[in-house]
């Protein structure tokens, strides 16, 4: 008997009518041979806790509806496990649906599901927390921490977000040491993101080359005096060209260090979290099971 357990973060994204997505994951999963049961995530701690108990209790398949927040919580429990995670996405960003092209509507989202190929995908670590979208330090993590203030979610809060954020964010250097043995010396960047999936989500393609599978993270820095260039070049960040922006620096590493005059709160996964002044980011390879829809490939646009 196959075990499927739905983890439902109720506040996750705009009002969704739990019948509907029921009905939906009823239709698809509701069958022969298959044990499928239902729990709300009343909070962060929560959602960790009955994923624990979904991996004691032998589940094989864990569901999860809600955003790139409620996705990594559960996912950081599943990590080298053979529980696999399937993502309904109902958040604002939703950048690990969208880079494995999983429909956005959560009834069409249970169908692709049901019908999906199991993958092992690599995970991200800074500090030995994991990370399965991106991570950030500068400008581009400082702006969610405004964005999480905000009553509604969407689009248009983040670019406002971007804008205080843009003016407020407290500015420093940062050394970045890769494998390689190569150090950057950026001088008050703006943008400076991880990408382990091509995603910040919303569309919006960081990284584009990025392969879940690779056994490499994605390092994407931009300084705050090429502000100007860089919005002129906001499209690209869209169209899946944003590498071709000059002044972007891009590298490919499995391993890599960031050092700090100060320590400061950084993104993880659309969540701001407190960090020290240094910065350890390493790849661990194929630690992540996931439903992957069978109509997803490497080359596909995922914006």
């Amino acid at each position: 008997m196959r075990k499927v357990r739905v983890l439902i973060n109720p506040k996750s994204g705009l009002p969704r009518g739990f019948s509907s997505l029921r009905q939906a994951l009823d239709m698809h999963w509701d069958v022969a041979g298959t044990e499928l049961t239902y729990q709300f995530t009343q909070s962060k701690e929560d959602g960790v806790a009955k994923a624990q108990r979904a991996v004691t209790d032998g589940v094989n398949i864990i569901l999860v509806s809600g955003g790139d927040g409620t996705v990594s919580t559960i996912s950081r429990v599943l990590v080298d496990t053979d529980v696999a995670l399937g993502v309904i996405p109902t958040g604002s960003g939703n950048g690990f649906a969208r880079h494995f092209g999983i429909p956005l509507a959560p009834s069409r989202a249970a169908e692709a599901l049901v019908h999906a190929e199991e993958r092992r995908i690599d995970v991200g670590l800074v500090n030995g927390l994991p990370f399965f979208v991106t991570c950030s330090m500068a400008w581009d993590a400082a702006f969610v921490r405004t964005f999480e203030k905000f009553p509604m979610r969407g689009i248009l809060p983040y670019v406002f977000a971007g804008v205080q954020e843009f003016f407020d964010y407290e500015r420093q250097d940062m050394d970045v040491t890769f494998d390689d043995g190569e150090t950057l010396h950026l001088k008050s960047p703006m943008i400076m993101t991880v990408a382990n999936l091509t995603q910040f989500g919303g569309g919006a393609l960081i990284a584009p080359h990025a392969e879940d599978d690779d056994g490499k993270l994605e390092f994407i820095g931009a300084l705050q005096k090429d502000f100007a260039l860089l919005l002129a070049n906001l499209g690209r960040l869209f169209n899946g060209s944003v590498s071709q922006i000059p002044r972007l620096v891009t590298r490919s590493s499995s391993r890599m260090t960031i050092e700090r005059p100060k320590a400061a709160a950084i993104q993880v996964d659309g969540e701001m979290v407190e960090a020290p002044q240094r910065l350890d980011i390493v790849v661990k390879p194929f630690a992540l099971r996931v439903l992957v829809p069978r109509k997803y490939g490497k080359n596909d646009d995922r914006g």
